[in-house]
């Protein structure tokens, strides 16, 4: 049985509880057996709602312990392994305080505020000898994995072009997240998700161009849109904006160019069209991300194998791609190499 604590209940830390619970209750060997966060409320199911319907298994809270100290929750708890939804500026300490106690290590997304917090994460997770995941769920989200599927097997030749967007409403569940320096904005909080697509499905991109600006006071980058550099010629674009208000609602959509057909993602549909033949759907899981994400996390400890998806090293590569976007962000679009540690203007 794999004893789980989760931290952080705010809305996605509910959203990982409901799909723990869920699990559970379909005979995966698992328990979560505490809950940590330092709101009272948020440990009794008040949790403020975010920008995605992700369901609601209607969970009992008092079926577990509670604790306000994520130190006190891991010295008296016998747990394995620990959950970590908390706002980004907390991810490193609170991960490797887990980590350095024996325990393995989910971390949500973005793995952290920069590239130097992800290096220190990942040395803590190689010195206790645990394994540390981050919760880059586009990874696991089903339409996202038949386009990483036709991109690796080249089904309709090599990719010419992409585009990937992503918006909605400014963030209302936690002041948080929009304050630069806890969240990174929106260009780190929302916008790695298809930083972090771009990645996986293509490698690092040479250099990156990036357009941003703030709307919100305080926040860092809302509005972004940037250009990456590949060396075969693929034209690939970004974009995102939380400063979408009104009945907008939330959105995220791809759309990419083969030699021989091109696939987009909208809506909760994913259509392929074929150059040469009839166009189709093809037949995905109408599961989120989110309950494979947590699936596949769980299962891979229970099996005593290793995480080969969102791993810590991929990740923060990410997180470089995005500390290369704010550097040309800030220099008005100027192309910027994307390389950790030493990110230079290319004029």
């Amino acid at each position: 049985m794999l004893r789980i604590g989760l931290i952080g209940l705010g809305f996605m830390g509910r959203t990982h509880l409901e799909n723990y619970v869920r699990l559970e209750a379909e005979g995966v060997p698992i328990h979560v057996v505490a809950l940590c966060d330092i709101d009272i409320e948020k440990l009794k199911g008040n949790a403020a709602a975010g920008n995605i319907n992700t369901g609601s298994s209607g969970i009992d809270f008092d079926l577990y312990n509670k604790y306000t100290s994520v130190a006190e929750m891991i010295e008296k708890e016998q747990l394995d392994c620990v959950d970590i939804t908390l706002p980004t500026f907390l991810h490193r300490d609170i991960s490797i305080q887990c980590l350095n106690h024996g325990l393995h290590v989910l971390c949500e997304k973005p793995m952290a505020m920069n590239a130097d917090e992800c290096q220190d994460m990942i040395q803590a997770a190689e010195a206790s000898g645990k394994q540390l995941m981050i919760g880059q769920c586009l990874r696991f989200w089903p339409a996202y994995e038949y386009l990483k599927q036709l991109v690796d097997n080249q089904t309709f030749g090599n990719v010419l072009g992409g585009y990937f967007y992503r918006g909605g409403g400014t963030p209302t569940w936690g002041a948080w997240l929009t304050q630069k320096d806890k969240s990174g904005g929106a260009l780190l909080d929302m916008h790695v998700h298809d930083i972090d697509m771009i990645h996986w499905l293509f490698g690092k991109p040479e250099s990156v161009s990036s357009l941003a600006r703030n709307v919100v006071p305080g926040s860092g980058y809302d509005v972004v849109s940037t250009n990456y550099l590949y060396e075969d010629g693929k034209v690939i674009n970004a974009q995102v904006d939380w400063t979408l208000q009104g009945d907008y609602g939330f959105e995220m959509q791809f759309r990419v160019n083969f030699e021989k057909g091109n696939v987009v993602f909208h809506g909760d549909s994913l259509q392929v069209n074929v150059n040469e033949g009839p166009g189709f759907r093809p037949e995905l899981s109408a599961e989120m991300g989110y309950y494979h994400e947590i699936k596949y996390f769980v299962e891979t400890l229970i099996h005593g194998k290793s995480i080969s998806t969102a791993t810590s090293f991929s990740t923060m590569g990410s997180i470089e791609i995005a500390e290369a976007e704010m550097e040309s962000a800030d220099n008005r679009g100027a192309w910027v190499k994307v390389k950790k540690g030493n990110l230079s203007i290319l004029k």
